[in-house]
């Protein structure tokens, strides 16, 4: 991650960065869509998306579930397609789940 806006390599098995993935800079959007760009491996070209999907505002505010999306590019890797869902489950944790005192 930079200082403010989230920034996360994905890795292959070489340890090569295969793509990059850029959040916004505020993660607490109201009535809309929250979305990380999959960018290619410099990080100049979007070649898909992770976006956190606005559900309502009933359901936002009374419920701790979320809906999310992931656009990848059809010919990508299977294990880097898994690690893309790795990345979603990452960034729902790091960015929209509440976090209780409770151990």
């Amino acid at each position: 991650c930079t200082f403010i806006i989230p920034e996360f390599s994905i890795l292959n098995e070489a340890r090569e960065t295969v793509l990059k993935i850029r959040g916004p800079c505020c993660t607490c959007r109201c009535c809309a869509d929250v979305e990380f760009h999959v960018l290619d491996a410099d990080g100049t070209s979007p070649v898909g998306k992770i976006s956190k999907q606005w559900s309502g505002l009933v359901k936002e505010y009374f419920t701790d579930a979320d809906n999310f999306g992931i656009q990848f590019p059809m010919d990508l890797d299977v294990k880097m397609k898994a690690v893309m869902l790795g990345a979603c489950f990452l960034i729902d944790f790091m960015f929209f789940e509440q976090q209780n005192n409770n151990n």
